[in-house]
């Protein structure tokens, strides 16, 4: 399928470098979870995030949005950091918190048309809001640490990945002296991902429009709780990549299946990400 592409020059391959099969294949551009592939090497990114959801606590919709640059260090190591502001929580529109984000690939199997790869991720975040859920989450929500594993295999037009982590909440309430605790502070959340590259169907240039299709399945089980234990998401998804560079998603996350008292349970996502190719390299 991508045989012409991979006969191409050394400077078009770097800028496709961020799409395709090498560094990270157009279709393992989760828009909900990340994969074991990174970003290409010396590169920046910069990207926004908004969502727009109805709360159970108002009828009227409410927003978060979420600045992020991103740095793809060497091809086993990438950085994020991002900040958060949203209404959620309040009437007033504020900076509710900041998120760093770090992630390890240490395995790479690859072949014609194909790879397997694995990598170890951590993630450290504050916020300022005061709990009131037990929907635990590092995006805004809470203040915490997480550590997992993602697995992700492509085949040919298809990325197929799995995630699993562990996250610690580490809000004052943790220390409080009362029993029982009426607040999570540990889960288990997991995350099974497909995408499938639709367009386009031959390589010929790489400023061709990119077409991806996605279907997220997001799960979470709280650990310290004998009620309010699980939630279970699905979210499909629609991704544009434009002139190899910019990337544009469009999704719709919505509830499952749940036992927890949750801020929201369903939400509009749409996030715009344009990375800078060779941007740390050394001229």
């Amino acid at each position: 399928m991508r045989e012409a592409f991979f006969t191409m020059s050394k400077y078009l391959y770097l800028l496709c470098g961020a799409l395709l099969a090498k560094p990270a294949a157009a279709q393992e551009l989760y828009p909900y979870t990340e994969p074991a592939s990174n970003m290409p090497a010396h590169s920046v990114s910069a990207k926004l995030t908004s969502m727009v959801m109805r709360t159970v606590h108002s009828p009227d919709l409410r927003q978060r949005h979420m600045p992020e640059v991103m740095f793809g260090i060497n091809k086993k190591w990438m950085a994020h950091a991002s900040l958060n502001f949203s209404d959620m929580h309040g009437e007033g529109f504020i900076w509710e918190g900041a998120r760093l984000y770090g992630k390890y690939r240490f395995l790479s199997l690859d072949g014609v048309h194909r790879h397997f790869r694995m990598a170890a991720f951590a993630a450290a975040a504050y916020s300022r809001n005061h709990l009131d859920h037990n929907e635990l989450n590092l995006m805004g929500d809470h203040s915490g640490v997480q550590g997992g594993l993602i697995a992700t295999q492509l085949i040919d037009r298809w990325a197929f990945s799995a995630t699993g982590s562990v996250v610690q909440g580490l809000a004052k309430e943790r220390w409080a002296k009362v029993r029982p605790q009426p607040y999570t502070f540990s889960a288990l959340q997991y995350a099974v991902s497909a995408g499938v590259l639709v367009l386009p169907r031959t390589y010929t240039d790489y400023r061709q429009t990119n077409l991806n299709l996605y279907v997220e399945l997001l799960g979470n089980r709280n650990l310290d709780l004998r009620s309010e234990r699980y939630y279970l998401d699905l979210a499909p998804a629609v991704q544009l990549i434009f002139n190899s560079t910019g990337k544009l998603n469009l999704g719709y996350r919505f509830e499952l299946g749940s036992d927890i008292y949750r801020i929201s349970r369903r939400q509009f996502m749409v996030s715009y990400e344009h990375i800078f190719l060779g941007a740390l390299k050394r001229r």
